[in-house]
């Protein structure tokens, strides 16, 4: 995984949502006043806020994936697979860091049931002191953490990432602030700057010839410029204090998340670490490459989902009946735009790699075809992740994630030996498959989520896929020029996903009318 998953779980003491009034279904009732408006119901007025904040969701990750894409491509390149996996060695620390930073308080104020300004304070002393001690012990055991990678010279830049964690930590009660009000059009503005300043600084000094280093400061600008505009556009003002009543109730819901947020991070990222530590910096370099690719469904199509799902399901918490329909439907969609995507890249990734990176970056071709299978999995283990933290199942959720790394880490380590890099992503689709999604779907059938309506909703999307695999790889295999191979590729895989939409718009409209 690129990173623990965007969840939310609810603080100690839930309640503060209002029964629904409404007949009409797929309204979500939330806290507070009658109305937010002139004549505008609480209901309506969510729905619109949901609505917009999936739309500016999708605008912003698609319009910086395109962008950085092109900077990535150039970036890979200029630096060559070594320098590459430099800085993956310091992102995967990095990614540690993050997974347990601010101890994971700030969530706590998207499932607030009061007024979250009385808690804000007390959040932000304990995102800022937590991230400052991880950040200083992690300048300390960096020089260790880059040796036992195979990669001393990684030890310059995962000190400069350091300081992301820092600004994390003091940014983001603001970024909970946003996404509990639905602000995803300034969040837009926050995700641009940071990820096309952060981009272009990297690219400038790559070709100055600062090498790794290159991009562990274009990541740390792009974060201080993003964190900035985060703290300015957040509804309330950042403000430091200490309230023992409240900061009890935070560690009782932040420290499991974060106990379990290491976990995630340890299962999503044990294969990299792995192959690290037994390959060398410059396999790791083509591993990162193709599972950076293989993400790119998800960053466009699931995770703008994820940015708002954990707070509009939260809100129908009260209506089971309509929560899990909502769920049904959600995820039956996103398998179905996104898996077909997926397996577009599995089944073109030997043209893809070598037209778009290079010949230099061909090994990374036998990693995405993997990879991209392993992508339309984990597509949908996040949404019930999800799901299942909204509904209060954080046990649940932290005993998969135990059983997904204990299983994950010996299969991982076992394949690479077997069967050398490429053994590291057959690794991930097999406990994926064998393990952590039949553990997912066990857990939401305690729920009322039944394994047969849930597969039922997939089934479409998942025979989609797999036709456009077939295409992908019989273009690639017949069609000698790359560029024209990919055109096949790329329209059977855009075309069958346009298709899905079409076909399923009235699940769009009922989407967008309980969002």
């Amino acid at each position: 995984m690129t990173g623990p998953p965007a969840t939310s779980s609810s603080a100690e003491g839930g309640g503060g949502v209002r029964p629904d009034t409404s007949p009409e279904p797929g309204e979500i009732a939330g806290p507070g006043d009658e109305a937010t408006g002139p004549g505008m119901p609480v209901e309506a007025s969510l729905k619109a806020k949901a609505r917009r904040a999936l739309g500016w969701s999708l605008i912003s990750t698609i319009s910086a994936r395109f962008g950085t894409l092109a900077i990535g491509i150039v970036l890979a390149r200029v630096l060559g697979p070594m320098e590459f996996g430099t800085f993956a060695v310091a992102l995967v620390a990095l990614l540690a860091m993050l997974s347990i930073n601010e101890l994971g308080v700030s969530l706590a104020i998207v499932r607030w049931p009061d007024d979250p300004r009385r808690i804000i304070p007390t959040v932000t002393t304990l995102a800022t002191a937590s991230s400052l001690i991880i950040c200083i012990a992690v300048f300390s055991v960096a020089p260790a953490f880059a040796e036992a990678m195979g990669n001393p010279a990684a030890t310059g830049p995962i000190r400069i990432l350091a300081l992301s964690v820092l600004i994390n930590g003091v940014v983001s009660t603001s970024a909970a602030l946003m996404q509990r009000e639905f602000m995803q059009g300034r969040k837009a503005i926050v995700d641009q700057v940071d990820s096309w300043l952060g981009a272009v600084i990297s690219l400038v000094l790559a070709l100055l010839g600062w090498g790794a280093m290159s991009l562990a400061v274009g990541r740390v600008c792009g974060s201080l410029a993003g964190g900035t505009l985060c703290v300015v556009f957040a509804p309330h003002r950042l403000r430091f204090g200490f309230d023992r009543e409240v900061i009890r109730r935070l560690l009782r819901f932040g420290l499991p998340l974060a106990g379990s947020s290491l976990v995630v991070f340890a299962a999503g990222y044990i294969d990299q670490i792995l192959v690290g530590h037994l390959l060398g910096p410059v396999a790791l370099g083509f591993y990162v490459l193709a599972f950076n690719l293989s993400g790119w469904p998800i960053a466009v199509f699931s995770q703008p989902v994820r940015a708002v799902a954990p707070a509009a399901f939260a809100r129908l918490q009260h209506d089971r009946p309509r929560l899990n329909r909502a769920f049904l439907t959600t995820a039956g969609l996103l398998v179905g735009l996104t898996a077909p995507v997926c397996l577009l890249l599995s089944g073109s990734a030997p043209a893809l790699i070598r037209f778009v990176y290079g010949a230099e970056w061909q090994p990374a071709a036998d990693v995405l075809a993997w990879l991209g299978v392993f992508a339309s999995l984990r597509i949908l283990s996040e949404l019930m992740y999800d799901y299942l933290v909204v509904l209060e199942r954080s046990r649940a959720v932290f005993a998969i994630q135990v059983l997904w790394l204990c299983a994950l880490a010996p299969a991982v380590y076992t394949g690479i030996q077997v069967a050398g890099l490429r053994g590291a992503p057959i690794a991930l689709v097999a406990v994926s498959t064998a393990v952590v999604i039949p553990a997912y779907l066990f857990q939401l059938g305690r729920t009322g989520v039944g394994a047969g309506r849930l597969l039922g909703a997939f089934l479409p999307g998942a025979l989609t896929a797999l036709a456009v695999y077939g295409v992908a790889t019989l273009a690639v295999d017949l069609i000698p020029l790359d560029l024209l191979a990919l055109a096949v590729a790329g329209l059977a895989g855009v075309g069958a996903a346009v298709l899905y939409a079409y076909r399923n718009r009235q699940v769009l409209r009922n989407i967008r009318e309980a969002t």
